[in-house]
């Protein structure tokens, strides 16, 4: 039996994830433990699923095995994070960001500023992952020493981090969506600013209000004197220990690939813990490996400084793979595939059928655990109805990014969501609610699709060209 004959019902595909659901939701709600098993229990239900409908072992290994290697890209870049951040905490560069951010920054601001700061830099290096591994990381420390509830500043981090990792045309799912949906990369770009824009306004309006309540209460400046004091004490401070931070950015943002410039930024790191902290190679390489542990003797700035290392990022780094494995499975034995022709199927107009390209690139961040694969399947499965409609291209394609993106880093065992949980600490069902963009972006997409706001026809032009492209090949 060929792999084109082999097809589970749709009834085995929905048991399969409602199995999933229910799995992750008595294993987080009930035991309050961690999800990885769940998941790998559900891989288990979707092989055995798979092997009723005729798949082999051997068929449903490539998809196990091909959904990992997927993530193979996020996991080093991850341990390579864990180690950017034990180095950057040894070599003084993040307690000199924290130093600095406590110096200048306020409550009332704090939360509208790190979302520009966070928007900025992701607009420059096109990806979110730098940006929480820098300025994200830093943005966690000032915000415990200003009093900030740390899941609102995690929530402006990502709001910020995303704005670029959206629109950036050097950011690798922009590129991706615009290639999947046959758009040009430009015109994806432009008629994102329609959606994310208005998103962007918003929450930041909303930071603004939750940072006037803080700001009424004032900070605790006992506490940040005390942070500033000790940092002080503890390390060489100075301007120029921010200087990796923005090679980093840098780096990124011209066109260095992640993983090469990243590795500068742990090259950096312990450069300056040898030259400017006096440390020695043995406290370099337990750093990279262990993370940093803070002994200055304040519980306050240990709790703050104790972070990083490879060891840290072994937890996300098996959440991705057993994650990955079901998606897998999910992908290679078409089970995806026969649940999106089902929606297919009901989606009438306009409206109900961005709705539901919208909810199928959220239900793949949950099922999928990856943003890529969310931004993919929707962007093939869902172009010949868009076509059908006379809609053009790059309506589907800035919709895969309003619900695909945007919604991955809130998803805990999404490549996305393990990332943000190891490297700025605060789980994302913590932050979901704070993470404001990503929240809004998916719904202002919607509400698009019903009124027909910005929802760009095919001209009769474009249809010719198309036409006499087809006819010429």
């Amino acid at each position: 039996m060929s792999t084109e004959s082999k097809r589970p019902s749709f009834i085995a595909a929905i048991l399969t994830i409602l199995f999933l659901i229910a799995a992750l939701t008595f294993t987080i709600v009930r035991l309050e433990a961690a999800p990885h098993i769940p998941l790998i229990l559900a891989a288990v239900v979707a092989a055995a699923v798979a092997f009723k409908a005729g798949f082999n072992w051997n068929e449903i290994e490539e998809g196990l095995l091909h959904g990992i290697n997927v993530s193979m890209k996020a996991c080093v870049i991850l341990l390579v994070i864990g180690m950017i951040i034990g180095s950057w905490m040894l070599g003084g560069i993040v307690p000199s960001m924290i130093y600095y951010g406590l110096l200048v920054l306020n409550p009332a601001i704090f939360l509208v500023a790190i979302c520009v700061i966070a928007c900025i830099t992701s607009l420059a290096t096109g990806s979110s992952w730098t940006t929480a591994g820098t300025i994200g990381v830093a943005a966690i420390g000032i915000g415990q020493g200003l009093g900030v509830p740390l899941p609102m500043v995690a929530g402006a981090v990502i709001s910020g981090a995303y704005f670029g990792d959206k629109l950036s045309p050097l950011s690798d799912t922009t590129n991706l969506a615009a290639a999947v949906t046959g758009t040009e990369l430009f015109d994806h770009v432009k008629h994102m600013i329609y959606t994310v824009m208005p998103s962007l306004i918003i929450s930041l309006i909303l930071y603004g209000v939750l940072g006037a309540r803080f700001g009424a209460g004032s900070a605790n400046t006992e506490n940040i004197d005390l942070i500033v004091t000790t940092l002080g004490d503890q390390y060489f401070i100075s301007p120029i220990l921010l200087l990796p931070a923005i090679l980093v950015i840098f780096m990124v943002a011209f066109k260095i690939p992640a993983i090469p410039g990243l590795l500068g930024g742990v090259f950096l790191g312990a450069l300056f813990a040898v030259i400017f902290q006096g440390a020695d190679l043995g406290a370099v390489v337990n750093a990279l490996h262990y993370g940093y542990e803070g002994t200055t003797g304040v519980e306050m700035v240990d709790k703050l400084l104790t972070r990083g290392g490879l060891d840290s990022m072994l937890w996300s780094i098996s959440l991705i793979f057993a994650a990955m494995a079901f998606g897998g499975i999910m992908e290679k034995t078409r089970m995806l595939e026969v649940i999106v022709e089902k929606i297919l199927t009901v989606a009438k107009n306009t409206g109900s059928l961005v709705l539901s390209a919208v909810l199928t690139c959220i239900a793949l961040n949950m099922l999928a655990a990856d943003q890529y694969l969310s931004i993919i399947i929707p962007g093939r499965m869902y172009g010949p109805a868009f076509k059908d409609k006379g809609l053009h291209s790059k309506n589907l394609s800035r919709i895969t990014e309003d619900a695909g993106t945007m919604t991955s880093a809130l998803i805990p065992w999404n490549t996305c969501g393990a990332f943000m949980f190891a490297t700025l600490g605060v789980h994302p069902f913590a932050y979901l609610p704070y993470a404001f963009l990503n929240l809004i972006n998916p719904i202002i997409s919607v509400i698009y699709g019903y009124t027909g706001i910005t929802m760009e026809k095919i001209t009769d032009q474009v249809k010719g060209k198309g036409k006499a492209k087809s006819a010429g090949a």
